[in-house]
Parts: C-alpha cells; structure tokens; sequence
C-alpha cells in the first residue's frame, strides 16, 4: 500500500489543486488522507473543505479546524512575538466569520486519529497511524528537534509497536526518523510551509515486502493566485509574505528533511 498524506492546506486552495494534480499523476498512489489544519490563514476555507469531501479524502481534525468548528476563544496556535501573535488572532477572526455552517459541521466531524492496516485487518501487520499534533493534544508542537524519548513516549500514548508509522503535521516543517522499530513522519504543509521552501509539501508512504518508506514532495503551484487572493481579501498582506518566503524568518536548516524531492 502506497499513501499520500497532506497535512496543513490551511484554507490555500491553488496548493491544494496542485497537489492532487501530482497525486493523480502517480497511478502507484492507492489511499489518500490529510492530516488535519484544512482552515485559517487564506481564504479558501470553505472551498478547501468541499474539494476534500468532494474527492472523498478523509483525515483527522487539527487545531485549526475543531477550534472553528466549536467556536473556541483562539485557534491552539503558538505564536513567537507579539505581532504574530496579532496576525494568529486576526486569521482566526476572519475564518470563524467566513466559514459556513456546512463547513464547520464538516469539520467538527473529523476524528482525533485515524489507524489504517496496510497489510489488511484479517492479518497482524504494521499499523499507519494518524494524528495532527502529536498523541495527547493537538495545540503541543512535535518538532524536528524533539529527543528520542519524546518520541517514544508519544508512541506509548498511540500503543505503537515496532513497524508501525505515526504520521502527523502542525510544524509545517517536513521530517522523519525511526526510533526503536518505529517510524516517524512529519509530511510538512501543503499551503503554508515554513521551511524556507514556498512550494506545497506532501509525504508518500510505502509499506511493501516487509519495509516501510517515507518520503517527501514538493510541488510548485500558482504562488501569484494564492497571494493574490490573500491580498484581494480582507486578511493581512503578511500572509501572502510568508507563502512567497517559505515561512522566513528563519528557521535552521536542520529543521529540513534531507529527504525532500521536487514534484515531476
């Protein structure tokens, strides 16, 4: 089984499209799911929600969408000084106005987590495991820079054992390590990454003949659209700013996957 898991659209429909236009063109692809975070920051969220519901994508709930779906005080976001933490308040602002009634039932249905068997469940076999944040809470970041033991506690909360994966997103920053037996995915954000790449990133993941691969891919899309209509709409310019900068100011490079490839 070969999946594509995209995590944080973030209401970036133009990212979405392309990605799936790649995924289509890539017939090996048997299941796609998201990984939650499909509102806030541009402004597409309802349309983002109908084309996933209209290709039948299913996934989990991130912060974004179960904070809007429930009309939460703030959006679970973390914020790194004043001003974006501003910007954090006035995303979530615009969202909670412009979100249908359809789309936040929609997203208050998604479910916390999601496990698939990839092998089929009349056999035991490796598990693919699906959260948004990490296994306890979704507003707690899982970054590239947390140890082993972090790692491994948040399997025991998932009854991970070796062989499975845990997939998951709410960095925006794609990465991947393997910690006794199991794999780690984190597939970046296909409409807001913040790694210093402004192309959409998704992950493909392959369990085949007893082995586990993950890898990650970029794809260009029409940057000029989804700035553009930031820019057009009522949300801040700051938005558009940081699609077309990949996320920068500054993250380090170690925050990258070495495994990240261009789309074809």
């Amino acid at each position: 089984m070969r999946y594509a898991l995209l995590g944080d659209m973030h209401a970036n429909l133009p990212a979405l499209e392309a990605v799936l236009a790649d995924i289509d063109a890539r017939p090996y692809v048997d299941a796609v799911y998201h990984l939650g975070d499909l509102v806030g920051y541009a402004p597409w969220p309802d349309e983002v929600v109908a084309l996933l519901r209209q290709r039948s994508i299913p996934g989990v709930a991130g912060n974004y969408d179960s904070t809007v779906a429930t009309d939460h005080e703030h959006c679970g976001c973390r914020y790194e000084d004043a001003r974006q933490e501003e910007l954090s308040h006035l995303s979530y602002a615009w969202t909670r106005q412009h979100v249908s009634p359809e789309t936040k039932r929609a997203l208050a249905a998604l479910p916390f987590r999601i496990d698939l068997r990839p092998l089929g469940g009349h056999a035991a076999g490796p598990r693919l495991i699906l959260v948004h944040g990490n296994p306890v809470l979704n507003t707690v970041y899982w970054t590239a820079d947390r140890d082993d033991a972090f790692c491994a506690k948040m399997a025991s909360h998932l009854g991970a054992r070796a062989g499975d994966v845990i997939a998951f997103g709410h960095t925006h920053r794609p990465w991947q390590r393997e910690v006794d037996g199991i794999r780690f995915v984190n597939a970046g954000s296909v409409g807001r990454p913040k790694d210093g790449d402004p192309r959409a990133c998704y992950a493909l993941v392959s369990f085949a003949d007893g082995a586990v691969e993950a890898e990650f891919v970029r794809v260009a899309y029409d940057l000029t659209r989804a700035t553009r209509g930031i820019r057009d709409s009522d949300l801040p310019d700051e938005f558009a700013d940081f699609l077309e900068t990949g996320g920068q100011a500054g993250p380090s490079s170690s925050d990258q996957s070495p495994g990240a490839r261009p789309s074809r």
